[in-house]
């Protein structure tokens, strides 16, 4: 009896992630904006949603909106001459610009659909064209489907570690192996949205070597204890400048 319950198990934990694989296969297409092939199982629609949705919510966690229309009227106009002037703006996806109240923590990020957040924080400590940069390569994130990408893929690791742990007794094995891919892809969509932000800021007219003083500023505000790069979603400030001086040759033609 206790045979033919592993044969079950087996047989359970295997149909589990030939599901998955099934269905990671069929959400399989590629960017029209970047030319990678990415596995992604929402629309854009539902990721203009997503981030519409979500907007409340993540300005409340950094104290709300910064009380100044003029500085987020600044914001818009540099963030709205990046879209103009690039790629984004053939893409389906609705671009708006936040400017955070939080003067203490040194952060910018994208929502999935367009909606793109900088603290106080950090553009207290940046020209126009650094912050030209810093949204260049949010904009990036949403351009390359990123956040769309990491749900789809985190979803697909889920799947086969409760197939492996069904079948198994595996699950926290091919989690942990998840978990550094996940860790690994989004170190690679950080270089990707590095490449689109030098891009556009060529394209708008910025110099694109401000984006070097960017990483220069990160790298100086997380201070001596910064997180080894194995270990973040985000690739050294170090390692990220060489990249970005090579984005620079590439799209000057050399």
């Amino acid at each position: 009896m206790r045979r033919a319950n592993w044969k079950l198990r087996i047989f359970i934990g295997l149909a589990i992630v030939a599901f998955a694989v099934v269905q990671r296969c069929n959400n399989k297409e590629k960017n029209p904006y970047t030319g990678r092939v990415q596995h992604i199982n929402m629309t854009a629609d539902q990721e203009i949603a997503i981030g519409l949705q979500s907007t409340p919510q993540i300005a409340q966690q950094y104290g709300g909106l910064y009380p100044d229309d003029r500085m987020q009227a600044y914001v818009d106009a540099v963030g709205n001459k990046l879209v103009k002037n690039s790629i984004a703006r053939e893409t389906p996806y609705e671009y708006e610009f936040h400017l955070l109240a939080d003067e203490n923590t040194i952060n910018a990020f994208a929502l999935p659909g367009g909606q793109i957040f900088i603290t106080y924080a950090l553009f207290s400590k940046l020209n126009e064209a650094q912050l030209a940069g810093v949204l260049g390569h949010e904009i990036g994130h949403v351009i390359g489907r990123h956040s769309a990408e990491r749900i789809a893929e985190s979803s697909y690791w889920q799947t086969i570690s409760m197939g492996a742990q069904v079948g198994a007794d595996a699950g926290n094995i091919v989690g942990a192996i998840g978990q550094n891919t996940l860790l690994k892809n989004g170190r690679g969509d950080e270089l990707e949205s590095d490449d689109l932000g030098v891009l556009f800021m060529i394209r708008s007219g910025y110099q694109p070597e401000q984006m070097i003083e960017v990483m220069k500023i990160l790298k100086a505000a997380a201070g001596p204890n910064r997180i080894p790069e194995f270990q973040s979603t985000h690739p050294d400030p170090d390692n990220r400048i060489a990249r970005i001086r090579e984005s620079i040759q590439k799209y000057r033609g050399g």
